[in-house]
């Protein structure tokens, strides 16, 4: 049977005793399929690239217009003349959800996100790692089994374990990013994790910063370190001297004995994170202009950021290149590339000092508190430290109370209170 579909044409349509067919006359291969139960299905008709006759299945009149249906088939053989075979694009369609189904987490890491994090995102391979340490029990789990509860139930776990809420927070961040990547790739529809709220911290509670004894005492822990590991070099040589083994660099007329003292002096006055202060190359120090680069490439915000040197950090960086460690990096390792890691010296230094509950990051919190104190206005303060906004700055705005004393000080300054009676009259009343 042919005629033009249309609302009309279907409404007079009635379901017979078998299956049968109408063919729209506009559009070649657009027809509507009536079964017996009454239910009406569009179809579009075609031949693929072999000469054989295929079908590929609009959708259901009762959610579709004739109108509609019409213009997905237009599309569709639009599509054929292309070269596309729409029923083998539908079958691998079918065959991806089902793969989608049994695809788990940790397969799902290894072929599809590990290698895009760790080339897109310079904490890549940490935010792996974070996932894999604390959510083994997710890893031959089906990505699509994964569930707000489930996560829920672990973070209570971890909130009965003690573990801090900040860490319980960046632990389903690393997660939550895994799987919306899923879904940008269409590995999954819609990201479970979606509607799970961070939990709720105070990020302006911790502001660990060096009273001006603990500073001295620091200071003099690292002249300390520098003296011994002096003295250390010359026994050694000596030693060495008298098994006619050849002798180390002499350290005896260097202000640095190696790369800690001069990055703590460094991080002191300019707020670097240790990160930048690893990424740190000589080609990036100006020191006639007094200022040095951190480039987006090291920088949390991936922004790059100049700062300007003081005398102090001025002086530490020309003392310390006379040492000529390395042409390339400022701080380098042993073998003169780049740094990894200095906890066991900072580590060992603050316990010389007498000093606790203090990192290494507190050095920026040191940086940041001190010029706050002396009047420095907070957005100077944010774009020094590289803060994206200054909803992490503000956590230094209590160190400056002089600023909030003259604030309500004003209140005490308007005409409207030339009449009022004074305290002591009040008071006398």
């Amino acid at each position: 049977m042919q005629a033009k579909l249309s609302a009309q044409t279907i409404r007079a349509l009635r379901p017979g005793d078998k299956p049968y067919e109408v063919v729209d006359t506009e559009v070649k291969g657009f027809l509507l399929r009536v079964q017996p139960s009454g239910v009406m299905t569009y179809y579009f008709s075609y031949r693929n690239g072999e000469g054989r006759r295929r079908r590929f299945r609009i959708g259901n009149s009762a959610s579709l217009s004739p109108a509609q249906a019409r213009d997905q088939a237009i599309l569709l053989a639009a599509r054929v003349i292309s070269g596309e075979d729409l029923q083998t694009e539908k079958k691998q369609k079918r065959r991806a959800a089902e793969l989608t189904k049994s695809r788990k987490l940790e397969g799902f890491l290894i072929h599809n996100y590990e290698p895009w994090a760790t080339s897109h995102r310079k904490s890549g391979v940490a935010t792996v790692e974070r996932i894999r340490r604390n959510f083994p029990h997710l890893l031959n789990r089906p990505l699509i089994d994964i569930n707000l509860w489930v996560v829920e139930k672990w973070r209570s776990e971890q909130l009965k374990a003690g573990k801090a809420r900040t860490t319980v927070n960046r632990d389903i961040t690393a997660l939550k990013a895994c799987l919306a990547k899923a879904v940008e790739w269409e590995v999954l529809e819609d990201n479970p994790l979606q509607k799970l709220r961070p939990l709720r911290v105070d990020n302006l509670s911790r502001v660990r910063y060096l009273s001006a004894a603990e500073e001295t005492a620091v200071r003099n822990a690292l002249l300390e370190r520098d003296e011994r590991i002096r003295k250390d070099r010359t026994s050694g040589n000596e030693w060495r001297r008298a098994r006619h083994k050849a002798v180390l660099p002499d350290l005896s007329q260097q202000v640095y004995a190696d790369h800690l003292h001069p990055m703590v002096l460094l991080t002191l006055n300019t707020g670097l994170r240790r990160g930048e202060a690893f990424q740190l190359k000589w080609c990036d120090v100006d020191l006639q202009r007094r200022e040095l680069a951190v480039h987006g490439y090291s920088a949390k915000s991936e922004k790059t950021r100049y700062l300007p040197l003081n005398d102090e950090a001025l002086c530490t960086l020309r003392q310390w290149k006379q040492v000529g460690y390395s042409d390339e990096w400022v701080f380098p390792n042993r073998n003169g590339g780049k740094l990894t890691c200095i906890k066991s010296s900072w580590k060992a230094v603050l316990a010389n000092a007498a000093i606790a509950d203090f990192r290494w990051h507190d050095l920026r919190h040191h940086f940041a508190s001190r010029l706050v104190m002396k009047g420095v206005d907070l957005n100077t303060v944010r774009e020094l430290l590289g803060h994206s906004d200054l909803s992490m700055t503000l956590r230094y705005a209590h160190l400056s109370p002089e600023h909030k004393a003259n604030a309500v000080a004003k209140l005490c300054d308007s005409e409207e209170h030339d009449n009022a009676p004074s305290v002591k009259a009040v008071a006398g009343h």
